[in-house]
């Protein structure tokens, strides 16, 4: 009797704001394997090195990665690693939910608009005209307007605070850049010898949220980052293709030690365009994701542009687009709520089903870390609508669920604006655990809601891609393997557009 054959493993990272999660996956049918994860520091400012200390202990948690064919990473956007010309870190990185460039950010929009009109622009020379002026040539030079989450403005702040760790810079990339570079076995190395900063690596997806890469084209604008950083003479990490494999294999201390001819490293992306990927999502889906921040994202066959620059116009995984809207404050606002109610998950959720629809005319405006959409990065939440009759724990939970769910309605309806057909709405992170959260959703968004079972999607992504990646080495006509996504259910409710309408006109 012939012995069953041994699955084919991927590895799928997940290297996010809060911690590193590795996936150990059988490449033919995306059944979990083994699984490990580490926490990363808090804050808006981390050395990278603990980001690589995290996935290491991940890795050894999920059983190590010497049977691991190929692996791919998918991590947290925007986020900024400076390098040396050595490969030495210059600098903490600064993280997407890093609001200090935000004058930054108004200044590059504001420069490019400073020309004259053409075409279909605002013609004009006052300040709110170069505004809007500044903000249609981001959009349609690389998809989105700055904003202090992105890259290029991080970039121009260290350009204007720290001059001498300008000067230094050799390299700008990503953190899943970053680690995807370290798993390959690079890292600082002495004065004189080579870094090989030229092995760097990326993809379309996490490019297009620096703002000086357009997905369209497929193509660094080198211009743009001229223009925040002074000179464009840096090493961009190789943007490859959905399926290709970098030109270097992983480590083999770190993966594929006892794999034939070593471990692949697929492209890997940003966290939601992996996360789509995961959620096998196509043309008609919006996903809703309430991690540290909240995502609504949609997938497109073409670029997106939105004029006014609320909705980020990236691209996915596969070749096509995903266009978002991002807010800074995600399933932390439940956690402000239970902090402010002595309260934990359940307790919230019983507290505020006791209460009726719209808080008894509370509304929580929950921009507590500043803003992303809309763009407020200096604005704090708010309570309003406060009486001495409807001021209870019960309203104030209602409230604070309520708020969470409005504003991810907010960036529903801009990608509907848009154009987007919205046929599906897939509730998912840590946020979506809250039945709270699940079982108001449906009113608040005004559609049902459909649940993915609790899942890794990142990470599930990432492994997806490192899967396809392994099946493209070999036969370039591949296509992504069918794993089979579990749905635990739907929720359906009453539309309650009048507490959405009560958002809307309190937040301005």
């Amino acid at each position: 009797m012939t012995a069953p054959t041994a699955p084919v493993l991927v590895a799928g990272v997940d290297t996010s704001t809060q911690s590193c999660k590795v996936r150990v996956t059988d490449a033919t049918t995306g059944r979990l394997v083994r699984f490990g994860q580490a926490k990363h520091p808090d804050g808006t400012s981390v050395n990278p090195d603990a980001w690589w200390k995290a996935f290491l202990e991940a890795a050894e948690q999920a059983g190590g990665l010497d049977d691991v064919a190929a692996i791919a990473v998918g991590g947290q956007q925007h986020g900024m690693v400076l390098l040396d010309a050595n490969g030495a870190v210059i600098r903490d990185a600064l993280l997407w939910n890093d609001t200090r460039s935000a004058p930054q950010a108004a200044d590059l929009i504001r420069e490019l608009g400073k020309a004259p009109a053409e075409g279909d622009e605002p013609a004009g020379d006052d300040e709110s005209t170069i505004e809007v002026r500044g903000k249609q040539r981001w959009v349609k030079a690389v998809g989105s307007s700055p904003v202090a989450s992105y890259t290029l403005t991080k970039v121009a702040w260290v350009a204007e605070n720290e001059p001498e760790n300008a000067g230094r810079i050799a390299a700008i990339c990503l953190p899943h850049d970053w680690l995807s570079w370290r798993i390959a076995g690079f890292g600082p190395v002495a004065p004189g010898e080579d870094a090989h900063l030229d092995a760097l690596f990326t993809d379309r997806s996490d490019a297009s949220g620096t703002s000086y890469f357009d997905a369209a084209s497929n193509e660094y604008r080198l211009d743009l980052l001229d223009m925040a950083l002074g000179r464009h003479d840096v090493i961009l990490p190789n943007v490859l293709g959905p399926a290709e494999t970098a030109p270097v294999k992983a480590d083999p201390a770190i993966a594929g030690g006892k794999v034939e001819g070593g471990c692949l490293i697929a492209p890997g992306g940003g966290d939601n365009a992996m996360a789509s990927f995961g959620l096998s999502m196509g043309v008609g889906d919006v996903s809703v994701s309430l991690g540290t921040s909240g995502v609504a994202a949609a997938i497109a066959e073409n670029p997106v542009y939105d004029l006014t620059g609320a909705i980020s116009g990236f691209a996915d995984c596969t070749g096509h687009f995903l266009p978002l809207a991002c807010t800074i404050n995600g399933s932390r606002i439940l956690d402000a709520g239970r902090h402010a109610l002595d309260a934990d998950y359940d307790e919230l959720a019983k507290l505020a089903f006791a209460s009726q629809p719209g808080a008894g005319g509370i509304t929580l405006i929950p921009y507590f870390d500043g803003e992303r959409t809309p763009n407020r990065p200096n604005d704090t939440a708010r309570l309003e609508g406060l009486t001495l009759e409807n001021t209870t724990r019960e309203n104030l939970a209602r409230a604070f669920v309520e708020g969470l769910l409005c504003s991810q309605r907010d960036c529903i309806e801009l990608v509907r604006a848009l154009g987007a057909n919205i046929d599906r709405i897939l509730l998912i992170g840590g946020g979506a655990k809250s039945a709270a959260v699940r079982q108001l959703a449906p009113a608040v968004f005004g559609m049902d809601v459909t649940l993915p079972a609790t899942d890794e999607y990142v990470a599930i992504g990432a492994a997806r891609q490192a899967a396809w990646a392994l099946a493209a080495h070999a036969d370039a006509s591949a296509q992504p393997p069918a794993w089979e996504i579990s749905i635990e259910g739907r929720e359906t409710g009453e539309p309650t557009p009048e507490v959405y309408e009560a958002y809307a006109r309190r937040r301005g």
